[in-house]
C-alpha cells in the first residue's frame, strides 16, 4: 500500500516561522533575582559598619529601641578601663564639658546617646551624665542591649 504525501509548500513553512517569531509572553526573571542577591550581599556586609566602632560589654534590659531620627545621633561611651569617648575619639574628662559645647552649638537636637559598659560604677555615669548636662544636652539616652530582665515575671 503506497501512501502518497501532500506537499503543503510555503503555506506550512510560513506559519511554522510565525510561530517561532511570537515574542515571548514569560518574564525573565533570573536579571531581578541576581541584582537582589547582589543588593542583599552588599547590605550584609555594610550593616556591621553602621554601629559605633567603640567596643563595650552594654547592660541587657527589656526597654524597646527609640524611633530613627533625621541627624546623626552623638554618641558617649564609657568603657571599661574608665575612658570617655566623643563617638570614636577619646576625650579627657576635664576637657568633656568644653568639647559637649563645642558640639551643642552646631547641632540642632540636644538629644545624646550615652553607652557605658555594664562594670562601670553608677557613680562614673552619673558624673558623665552631669557633664552631658552641663555641655547642652538634656535629653540623654541610656543605650543598652535587649533581652534583659522585665521585672513582671515573664524573663527575658
Amino acid at each position: 500500500m503506497a501512501v502518497q504525501l501532500m506537499d503543503r509548500g510555503n503555506g506550512g513553512g510560513r506559519r511554522a516561522r510565525r510561530r517561532r517569531n511570537r515574542p515571548m509572553s514569560e518574564i525573565n526573571v533570573t536579571p531581578f533575582v541576581d541584582v537582589m542577591l547582589v543588593l542583599l550581599i552588599i547590605f550584609m556586609v555594610a550593616a556591621p559598619m553602621l554601629t559605633v566602632g567603640v567596643p563595650v560589654e552594654l547592660p541587657r534590659t527589656a526597654a524597646g529601641a527609640l524611633p530613627a531620627e533625621q541627624e546623626e545621633p552623638l554618641t558617649v561611651t564609657l568603657t571599661a578601663d574608665g575612658r570617655v569617648m566623643l563617638q570614636t575619639t577619646e576625650v579627657a574628662a576635664p576637657e568633656l564639658v568644653a568639647r559637649l559645647r563645642a558640639v551643642a552649638a552646631e547641632r540642632r537636637s540636644d538629644k545624646v546617646f550615652l553607652r557605658a559598659d555594664g562594670a562601670i560604677p553608677y557613680a562614673r555615669v552619673a558624673e558623665v551624665m552631669g557633664a552631658l548636662n552641663a555641655g547642652g544636652f538634656r535629653n540623654i539616652g541610656l543605650v543598652t542591649e535587649s533581652g534583659g530582665p522585665s521585672f513582671d515575671g515573664q524573663g527575658g
